[in-house]
Formats: C-alpha cells, sequence, structure tokens
C-alpha cells in the first residue's frame, strides 16, 4: 500500500501564518470548540446542535447548561446552574466576542470539584497588577491598560451582580454578567483566565481591528495545532477518570443494615 502525503500535513505540511494578540481580552472570540470539546471530554453530553453554531451542553449531573448562540440577540454564551443551600439557581452570560480561551477559564472550572478553601476573586487580578477600587458601592478591579474590568455591581433596588469585560477606544469589545450566586471558585476562575498575562492566538484574517492591540506574527503547521488542542482533550479525560475512580473506590462510610434484634430465627 502506497503513503500519500496529503497537502498540508505531516512531514512536508505548509506552515500558516497565525498572530499572537495582547491584550488577551481584545483577542476576539475564537474557536468555540475550544470550550465546547474540554466539556464532551470532560463527560458533558451534547443536548442540541444546530447549524451555524449553535450549541447546548448538559454536565454529568444536569445540574448545569452551556449554551453558546451566534444569532439570536443578544448571542454569545449563556449558563444556567443549579445549587444547594441559598441561591439555589445562578446564571450567567458572556458576549459573542468574549475569547474562548476566556469563557473556558469559567466552563472549565464547572468541570473540577469545589475548593475547601473560600476563593479569592480579586487575587488573580491584584496578581497581574489590576487596579481596586471603590465606585460609589461598586468594587472594582481594572487592568494596567484600561482595557478590562472586573466589578461586583450593587444596584438602586438592592440587587448586585458580577459585571465584567473589555473595551477599546473604538467602543468595541464584549461584556460578561453573572449573578451574585455563582460559585466563587467560578467566578474566580473567570478572573484569572481574563487576567492572565499570556497573549491569545488567531488566524490570519481572525485578528480584530483595533488601534489597542499589539500583535506579532508567527508560523504555525496544522499538527502543531492538533496536538496543542489534544493535549488539552488529553488532559480533560484523565482529569474525568481520576474523578470517576475516587468515585468508585471511595471508602462505605454508612453502616450495612442489619437485622433487627429477635428477627433471625434457626430451625430446629
Amino acid at each position: 500500500m502506497k503513503n500519500t502525503q496529503r497537502q498540508g500535513w505531516g512531514p512536508g505540511e505548509q506552515a500558516e501564518q497565525h498572530y499572537l494578540i495582547q491584550p488577551r481580552a481584545l483577542a476576539g472570540g475564537g474557536d468555540v470548540r475550544h470550550v465546547s470539546e474540554f466539556l464532551r471530554a470532560s463527560g458533558w453530553r451534547v443536548k442540541a446542535k444546530a447549524g451555524g453554531g449553535s450549541l447546548l451542553m448538559e454536565s454529568p449531573d444536569r445540574t448545569v447548561r452551556v449554551g453558546y448562540d451566534p444569532y439570536n440577540l443578544p448571542g454569545g454564551w449563556t449558563l444556567h446552574g443549579r445549587t444547594q443551600g441559598p441561591g439555589g439557581q445562578w446564571w450567567a452570560h458572556l458576549g459573542q466576542q468574549a475569547p474562548v480561551e476566556i469563557v473556558a477559564g469559567l466552563t472549565d472550572a464547572l468541570t473540577h470539584p469545589r475548593p475547601a478553601h473560600a476563593p479569592n476573586v480579586w487575587a488573580p487580578l491584584e496578581r497581574q497588577g489590576w487596579r481596586t477600587r471603590f465606585v460609589g458601592e461598586n468594587y472594582t478591579a481594572t487592568s494596567a491598560d484600561g482595557t478590562a474590568w472586573v466589578q461586583y455591581h450593587r444596584s438602586g433596588n438592592g440587587g448586585a451582580m458580577w459585571w465584567a469585560g473589555a473595551q477599546d477606544q473604538q467602543g468595541t469589545g464584549w461584556t460578561a454578567r453573572l449573578s451574585p450566586s455563582t460559585p466563587m471558585h467560578v467566578v474566580q476562575a473567570f478572573a484569572a483566565a481574563l487576567a492572565h498575562p499570556d497573549p491569545l492566538m488567531r488566524p490570519r484574517g481572525r485578528v480584530p481591528l483595533s488601534a489597542q492591540i499589539r500583535t506579532w506574527s508567527v508560523s504555525v503547521t496544522p499538527s502543531q495545532l492538533s496536538a496543542w488542542q489534544q493535549a488539552r482533550i488529553t488532559a480533560a479525560r484523565a482529569a474525568t477518570w481520576a474523578r470517576n475512580s475516587a468515585r468508585h473506590t471511595r471508602p462505605r462510610t454508612t453502616a450495612r443494615p442489619h437485622a433487627p434484634y429477635g428477627g433471625l430465627r434457626t430451625h430446629r
């Protein structure tokens, strides 16, 4: 059998031009599969997948749904979840231009167990030099270049929510709104992904037109892109396997049922 070499793949593949973009918050939406394939590898189910990129996924325990709609206003990412205790339900919405790597900071955290310690949403922002301050009754953190923010917003009627996003001087950008009952480790993971210093990569033709971004041209082969994507999926599968194994091998913590006194009879 002859070995055939596909054009643009393998040893003779052609490198493709991509761009590294900073700040990452203004890198544009990106490939939705960065989010969906990680969730799928973590055991999430695809509930609906329509033409044109719409998507709806559900967690294994059916307590959280993640949807993406690029068309119907307001569009973008929508999350709905149920929790035990006060509040009961939570929600989040992120605009369509929110980079998928930042969205993944939030959705990846949904696949992890809640930490034992109380998360601090502001800590990852402060570590990256974000400025925190009170603006009225709202506590706000702003990136050093002023393009991105996270705010715990209180309204006049006593309501509250997390409000975040990014915007350039031309007004182009995106916003995110998260209910105050959103699990804190999820909000913290979102903040950490938003403030991460590493640039994001986009292919040629997908670089936003913004005077506030900096770009570097890089050459990337299809096999490199595939390997990076596969490493993320493999990590999700390994973590899921480890969690399931730990759950099935957990020692029994409740006593076995026993017969009541006098309930056993002997035959003569």
